[in-house]
């Protein structure tokens, strides 16, 4: 069992970034509570050449309000919620003729665009610049003299603004340009394909519509017997404001949330003390790889940490323990809908399913309010999965597919199965597991920018040579493991992928050794195609 202890953190510690120095041991948490996490992939907002991207936008608005929905309906689809999982529903819904809504109580681009995975990067953009810039010893590898660094708080957290500014923007004008009609207000289940809508001091709004989907994603998990203010007890949603830079910050979580923001404090000069409730730091990671980020993120830091303790009073801290569902007043009780832990239940194909079992008929849940997978590209995939299964093509997302990354300097990455769930799978199904590594210090680009810290692994199954899971730490491992996710999503084997040329010098080779190093039975056929003469 994990002890529980009572723990009093100082405020003074935190409340300042120009106050004293770090509270002493006796000060420091005794115990706390930790979750895993979230993830967001950072937003990219891709432009087409001008011209038919305006010709496109056009005809797909035309589309879209040019008559009203089949059957009598209002619209096709009305989803109820704006972030980034619902914006990737509408605008593939659009783009199938669909005539379209999407309702918002707050505002567009939900946690990840406002509260989450965009600022987040800014900050993490900063905490790279300044941990580079500091470590004198890389600086001189590369010829470089820096006479002094230092950094402007607020600057800081502006970026961090404007940045979730700009891509709330972009989000909502690509919407309005391809006809998508936004409504303003708290969206609630009414009935069978009936949404009403509304904001305080305006009367409610009905429509209907043949289709719609639940996308209203997740707040902050705060544990019993913790009480939120805003300024020395605090969650990410506060932590993004970036108001203080700490002397010193107890920080409750060690998973994705934690870990970034640990890169971000300890950047800026904080030092952070993790209070974790399992008994490892970073639960939620492969083990090995955990390991090395514990050696590489950690111990060189000015980071302390307890494990397997639990906080039962918190009086100063960044609180860090994952997210729960945002699922209350969606009128779910209307259509015989029962929640678990929160999270609206649905099928493979996310379609919610009522008290009885049965699947709840042309409605949707997908994103963090079904937890899946809670991550904000992963909400996005399966918005453009239910879009096309109301379009007539049965589709479903394979979540073992959808990578994650962990934003820190260096970089965590991961897809598929970690190596403990690999073995229990191969226990369980009957078949072997072989894994493979490679190192960033055998890479030239990686050593070219001095930067050798950092593994990649494979956890792949040598009888068929199907890939179970990917995990890397280094250098734009964010970057790195889409050659991973795709390759899994698309089925393809090691066999296949090792003849896969990539580009010299780049990092990208260390998964090309990744691959080759990799060995597969003999007898094992692989569906390379045939050379063609050029």
């Amino acid at each position: 069992m994990q002890s529980t202890a009572a723990v009093s953190i100082s405020a003074s510690a935190i409340a300042s970034g120009g106050g004293g120095a770090r509270s002493d041991a006796a000060r420091r948490p005794a115990g706390l509570r930790v979750c895993g996490a979230l993830a967001c992939s950072s937003l990219r907002i891709s432009r087409a050449p001008a011209r038919r991207a305006v010709a496109r936008a056009a005809a797909a608005a035309s589309a879209n309000g040019a008559a009203a929905a089949s059957g009598g309906f209002d619209y096709d689809l009305v989803i109820i919620g704006a972030g980034v999982g619902g914006h990737g529903a509408a605008l593939h819904a659009v783009e199938q003729g669909l005539k379209t809504a999407i309702i918002e109580g707050d505002v567009v681009g939900g946690t990840c665009v406002n509260r989450g995975c965009v600022p987040s990067k800014a900050l993490l953009a900063v905490s790279g610049r300044m941990r580079e810039l500091h470590d004198e010893h890389h600086m001189k590898s590369l010829g470089l003299q820096v006479s002094s660094t230092g950094y402007d708080r607020q600057a800081v957290a502006d970026h961090a603004n404007n940045l979730a500014s700009k891509i709330r923007s972009n989000l909502t004008n690509s919407m309005k340009a391809l006809g998508v009609d936004i409504l303003t207000g708290v969206g609630t289940i009414v009935g069978k394909q009936k949404v009403r809508y509304g904001k305080a001091g305006f009367p409610d709004k009905e429509i209907t519509a043949r289709n719609i989907i639940i996308a209203t994603g997740s707040v902050p998990f705060v544990p019993k017997g913790i009480e939120i203010d805003g300024k020395t007890v605090f969650t990410s949603d506060h932590a993004l404001k970036l108001e203080s830079v700490p002397d010193w910050i107890a920080i409750v979580g060690s998973g994705y949330i934690g870990l970034e923001f640990s890169d971000v404090y300890t950047a800026l000069g904080s030092e952070v003390t993790f209070v974790e409730a399992l008994d490892q730091l970073m639960p939620g990671f492969d083990p090995e790889i955990a390991k090395l980020a514990q050696r590489v993120l950690i111990n060189p830091r000015k980071i302390d940490y307890h494990t397997g303790v639990f906080a039962s009073k918190v009086d100063a801290a960044l609180i860090a323990t994952g997210r729960a569902p945002f699922t209350k007043g969606l009128g779910l009780e209307n259509i015989n809908v029962v929640t678990q832990r929160g999270f609206v239940p649905v099928d493979e194909r996310m379609q919610v399913m009522d008290a009885d079992g049965n699947v709840v008929p042309n409605l949707y849940c997908i994103g963090d309010a079904n937890g899946k997978l809670m991550l904000a590209h992963a909400a996005s995939a399966q918005g453009i999965s239910v879009v096309e299964q109301i379009s007539g093509k049965d589709h479903i997302l394979n979540h073992l597919s959808i990578p994650a990354a962990c934003f820190t300097h260096p970089e965590i990455s991961m897809v598929g199965l970690t190596e403990p769930q690999a073995r229990e799978k191969a226990d369980k199904e009957g078949f072997e597991v072989d894994v493979v590594k490679t190192s960033f210090k055998a890479n030239t680009k990686a050593l070219a920018e001095n930067e050798g810290d950092g593994i990649a692994k494979m956890i792949y199954r040598p009888d068929t040579g199907e890939i179970l899971g990917v995990h890397i730490l280094g250098l734009h491992a964010a970057d790195l493991i889409h050659e991973a996710s795709n390759a899994i999503a698309l089925g393809t084997r090691v066999q296949d992928i090792k003849f896969a040329v990539h580009a010299h010098p780049t990092l990208s080779e260390v998964l090309d050794e990744l691959f080759k190093a990799a060995k597969v039975n003999s007898g094992v056929s692989h569906s390379v195609n045939e050379p063609v003469a050029a």
